[in-house]
């Protein structure tokens, strides 16, 4: 017959040969490939979870299994198999039901917070992506960095001790900085402090700061703090929040020697006609972007006006040192300057 012919079990053989190449090829084969995605999975819920419980910890928040669950964006089989496997490895406990982390596994979560920390710091510093995708595309990055680039990384940017939403980044040997400062919606009225921390969680409230254009660095007076909203002046603009909102912004007092004036306003708020000297940049304008207004002559001191306006609006050429250059409105926004 022809089923049991040479050229038909001849067939037969290559088809399973190719079928077995394909399977178990090294490296590339389909059962290495699927193997090594189980382990990168069971690397990637393990580092989450010791960070989510870390950052817990931190604020004083209890975490059960109910709750890890339903937070990771993983199945919950996956989530309960890798926190049996860290519970035989000592990197968790329970306490009843709560989990908690060991020394061990804080040790590990505060490496995740490091790259986490610094890989942000890098694409404010050296990326032109907006600050809305710093967290998401550091979240990938925080699983794929060892030690010992992360070590490099932080050594290119200048070992620093903050990253560009204030939170402190530990070092290689696991000590962090304090956060200073309180809570903006916590502040009496006539306060007079600097932003020092914007918390980038949940995306809902961070997306209402990003909104206002607020920014790290600005000195800001309290003029109103109730349950219903929070008023406070900077850089020439009044900001109202919801007090939800304003629990996310950290704000360091200032002494009354160290107190800014008041007179200082954005470039984006500069009408036609209207001259003023350059004050200073935001320290929301970073890298390769603070070193080129720099160069182009957005020094302070400098005398600036509108030299062209779009039918629009936006952007606006501002003249400076002879020479008319364009921004945008949220470019202006984060240069200061002095009205005249």
């Amino acid at each position: 017959m022809n089923s049991y012919s040479p050229t038909y079990a001849l067939l037969i053989f290559f088809i399973l040969s190719i079928l077995i190449f394909l399977l178990f090829r090294p490296k590339r084969g389909w059962y290495w490939v699927i193997k090594n995605n189980l382990k990168i999975n069971e690397k990637t819920v393990t580092e989450d979870v010791l960070k989510y419980l870390y950052h817990n910890e931190i604020s004083g928040n209890e975490v059960n299994i109910i709750s890890l669950t339903a937070v990771l964006k993983f199945s919950d089989r996956l989530v309960v198999d890798v926190v049996k496997k860290m519970t035989i490895k000592e990197l968790i406990k329970f306490d009843g039901n709560v989990l908690s982390l060991t020394e061990a596994g804080r040790d590990y979560a505060l490496r995740i917070v490091r790259v986490h920390r610094l890989w942000e710091k890098y694409l404010a510093e050296k990326t032109g992506y907006d600050k809305v995708e710093w967290h998401d595309r550091a979240e990938l990055m925080e699983h794929r960095l060892s030690h010992k680039e992360t070590d490099l990384l932080a050594t290119q940017l200048g070992n620093p001790l903050y990253d560009p939403h204030g939170d402190p980044i530990p070092t290689n040997q696991g000590e962090i900085a304090n956060l200073k400062g309180a809570a903006l919606s916590s502040l009496a009225v006539n306060s007079v402090g600097r932003i020092t921390h914007i918390e980038d969680k949940p995306d809902i409230i961070y997306k209402q700061i990003y909104a206002e254009n607020i920014h790290i660095g600005s000195q800001i007076r309290v003029i109103e703090n109730n349950q219903k909203r929070v008023v406070f002046y900077a850089e020439g603009e009044d900001f109202v929040l919801a007090p939800i909102v304003a629990a996310n912004i950290t704000v360091d007092i200032l002494e009354k020697d160290v107190i800014e004036e008041e007179n200082k306003s954005r470039l984006s708020s500069l009408k036609i006609n209207e001259l003023a000297n350059i004050a200073g940049i935001s320290k929301e304008i970073r890298g390769e972007s603070r070193r080129r207004l720099l160069d182009l002559g957005f020094v302070k001191g400098s005398p600036i006006k509108i030299d062209l306006k779009s039918p629009l609006g936006n952007p606006k050429a501002y003249l400076i040192k002879g020479t008319s250059i364009a921004l945008r409105n949220d470019q202006a926004s984060k240069i200061l300057i002095k009205k005249i």
